[in-house]
């Protein structure tokens, strides 16, 4: 008896420590989300077991415990026809309101899933919610691209999928097929998906040969570059849930394709010392000392190594590629945007680059709706259903709906 009391109080304290993460009282049902973390945690150290072990990839791993339980099949209802279908060799889940009278031309959304290139699925039940849930109250047929992930492919492959699917839909004799409106056309992603968004709006925005462009673009806490990993959110948040500064770091390394061995030296900003010429006219960009307001830069200084490592540069060259980094665009590429709605969370490593973003676009004259939430945590919109209830997540996702409707 003793040692079974001795060995269930072992297990509640193992299981207390491994749950209890110090987070800030401002964050949204703190104690809910550390279960949340808890729980993507496990899944990840099972996965990199796995790995290590030699069973499979740690991310194919990931995904598959991650969605295992979530996968959603296509299920109409007597409002809305949903159907996967296939887009130029992409595969799409489509979410078409039967509500829209016979005849009338309907307004579209693309919608591109998050999950750091590597996890997530358009057919999650999280993003079916999500979609759904956009479709219905927008009253707009929704396209969420199923874009190929990490590591079965890597940069630029999964900005190709989704430029692939976005140009086939944009096509007159598509958007005829379905009804669309070609002037009420929005583009939007969740986290690694708004960096898909932003790149694919920018790569739209300056292809002569598309003749239809999107009305609007929608990024929620996006991805948006990897020049620097010591803006004030990514210190201020490095060890927050659900996305910490490493676990965005790597992220980055698998969706290029390149060994964690560079990491570290990211981390410290290594890879965009002084000494690095080819970031020098960029580092303008991101400078978010200027850019940036007094409330989110806080006390927190600038990390610019005066030496470096200027081989990283070699061994990346991605780092330098607008297609992989939109916030680096130049700002005749922004000038030609849409409007645009920006969406960001204070505890969220991401909220600097979704600030900045704003800020340039603002400077380039696009119309720009930036909506921040105090007690946000990165990829809060998509907890907004029973059992990961949160009620910022609702907030987030009913605000970025009204936006929509009143926009599009």
């Amino acid at each position: 008896m003793k040692v079974q009391s001795a060995l269930l109080t072992a297990i509640s304290v193992f299981t207390a420590y491994y749950v209890y993460t110090p987070l800030p009282s401002t964050v949204s049902e703190p104690w809910k989300l550390m279960l949340l973390d808890a729980t993507f945690r496990c899944a990840q150290d099972l996965s990199n077991l796995a790995h290590y072990v030699g069973l499979s990839h740690h991310l194919r791993v990931l995904n598959f415990v991650s969605n295992y339980f979530d996968k959603h099949d296509p299920i109409s209802s007597e409002h809305m026809k949903v159907t996967d279908t296939v887009f130029d060799g992409v595969e799409v889940r489509i979410f078409e309101p039967t509500t829209v009278p016979s005849g009338t031309l309907k307004r579209s959304i693309i919608y591109i899933h998050g999950g750091g290139w590597a996890l997530g699925s358009a057919r999650t039940r999280s993003y079916d919610n999500l979609c759904r849930k956009v479709s219905e109250d927008v009253n707009a047929l929704v396209v969420s691209i199923e874009y190929r992930l990490v590591p079965d492919v890597h940069f630029p492959t999964p900005l190709d999928d989704v430029f692939t699917a976005t140009k086939y839909f944009l096509s007159p004799e598509i958007l005829e097929k379905y009804s669309i409106d070609p002037d009420r056309i929005a583009i939007s992603g969740d986290s690694a998906g708004g960096n898909l968004a932003a790149a694919v709006c920018q790569q739209i925005a300056g292809d002569p040969n598309l003749t239809i462009k999107p009305k609007l673009q929608a990024l929620i806490y996006p991805v948006l570059q990897m020049l620097d990993f010591n803006t004030p959110s990514y210190q201020q948040n490095r060890d927050m849930p659900i996305v910490s500064r490493f676990v965005m770091i790597k992220f980055w390394l698998d969706y290029l394709n390149v060994s964690h061995t560079f990491a570290h030296s990211l981390e410290v900003n290594n890879h965009t010392s002084l000494d690095v010429s080819e970031t020098v006219s960029l580092r303008e960009l991101l400078n978010w000392y200027s850019l940036l307001p007094l409330s989110f830069k806080k006390d927190y200084k600038p990390v610019l190594q005066s030496t470096g490592n200027p081989n990283i540069i070699q061994e990346i060259p991605a780092l330098l590629d607008r297609r992989a980094s939109p916030l680096i665009a130049l700002q005749e590429t922004l000038q030609l945007l849409p409007k645009t709605y920006i969406l960001t969370c204070e505890h969220d490593v991401l909220r600097d680059d979704g600030t900045i973003y704003a800020r340039r676009l603002q400077e380039a004259g696009i119309d720009v709706t930036h909506d921040h939430y105090n007690d946000g945590f990165h990829g809060c919109m998509i907890f907004a259903n029973w059992p990961t209830y949160f009620s910022v997540g609702v907030r987030t996702r009913d605000s970025y709906i009204k936006w929509l409707k009143q926009n599009l």
